[in-house]
């Protein structure tokens, strides 16, 4: 009777959050001829008209995030961004909290108390986790944007120069690396230029600060600099392309070099971590569990063994591998 009771409970809790969502896809509007319903095109939207005006008192904690945000290339606002946080973040506890004490009651026969407390603590490290994942994210790519950038300095300079030895003017040369076949990080960078010069009305040398101040690289940052001092100075540009185009390959060599080191590492922790180290485990736990002891309370031999083995050895392999994706370069 008593899970009866908590399976209708249940029932009634996610009819409510189907009503609220089938709201949410929907926004009302005042119009002419009074009132009439709209359907919203985005989630990014809908979140910012839930939450948009009640989230001032926490912009501040994520200030940072907006320069993140533009150096990822993210084509979302700032303030749409929290809004889109805050709203997943609440919904993803609020799932959390309602299915953890389900799963736990019908699957597992845990008493009610104690499976409100976990999930009550599932849900806060649903929230912990969905903010820093939120953070991280622009982070990850504005990295990932400008790796990809310097892996792709040495060709992309060397192409300009080749361009600029043909008496190609600035705007015409990041015209053609943003319409070149493959597209490149190069290309989305070119791209912005290219749109500040031709929608936005800016000259080329404020279209290159802009992207200067824009750009997460370094390097490309550097470049790019050194181009408007070619540009304002009347000098040779092909020329200061060349020199560019020989030092990142010099660069390019010694970056490659290193990487060849870091996974000679990598590979030897592979092996010890993720072969020899499971492979140990298991026969120790085998052994152990043929011997009828070793568990470590509640968690027998057998299920030490299934959790290594199901979980641990692939979440293992995945860590490694974005590693791995983390540290190897493109080109």
């Amino acid at each position: 009777m008593k899970n009866k009771n908590l399976a209708e409970a249940f029932k009634k809790v996610l009819l409510k959050l189907n009503q609220f969502t089938s709201k949410i896809r929907s926004s009302e509007v005042s119009g002419a001829n009074g009132r009439r319903k709209i359907r919203t095109g985005s989630l990014q939207s809908v979140t910012y008209g839930i939450v948009g005006g009640k989230i001032s008192r926490i912009l501040p904690l994520f200030e940072d995030l907006s320069l993140h945000l533009q150096r990822a290339g993210l084509k979302i606002g700032f303030r749409v961004y929290i809004s889109l946080t805050v709203f997943s973040t609440f919904i993803i506890a609020i799932a959390t909290f309602m299915l953890v004490p389900c799963l736990l009651i019908f699957m597992f026969d845990v008493p009610f108390f104690p499976a409100f407390l976990f999930g009550f603590g599932g849900g806060l490290f649903a929230v912990a986790f969905s903010i820093l994942g939120f953070y991280i994210y622009p982070v990850y790519r504005a990295d990932k944007f400008k790796r990809e950038l310097e892996d792709e300095l040495a060709f992309t300079t060397g192409y300009m120069s080749i361009l600029a030895s043909a008496g190609v003017p600035p705007e015409k040369i990041f015209y053609s690396l943003s319409n070149l076949p493959i597209q490149l990080a190069v290309s989305v960078e070119a791209k912005n230029i290219i749109r500040d010069v031709g929608l936005f009305g800016l000259d080329i040398i404020s279209a290159l600060e802009q992207a200067s101040k824009r750009t997460p690289s370094e390097r490309f940052r550097e470049m790019i600099e050194g181009l408007i001092s070619t540009i304002h100075s009347g000098s040779n540009l092909a020329a200061y392309l060349r020199e560019k185009s020989k030092q990142h390959m010099r660069l390019k060599r010694i970056s490659l070099r290193k990487f060849s080191d870091t996974l000679a590492m990598l590979s030897e922790f592979y092996v010890a971590i993720l072969v020899t180290g499971p492979l140990l485990l298991i026969i120790m736990l085998a052994v152990m569990a043929m011997m009828g002891g070793g568990g470590l309370g509640i968690l027998s031999p057998d299920l030490l063994l299934n959790i290594l083995t199901y979980i641990g050895i692939p979440a293992g392999s995945i860590m490694f591998l974005l590693l791995l994706d983390a540290v190897s370069p493109k080109w």
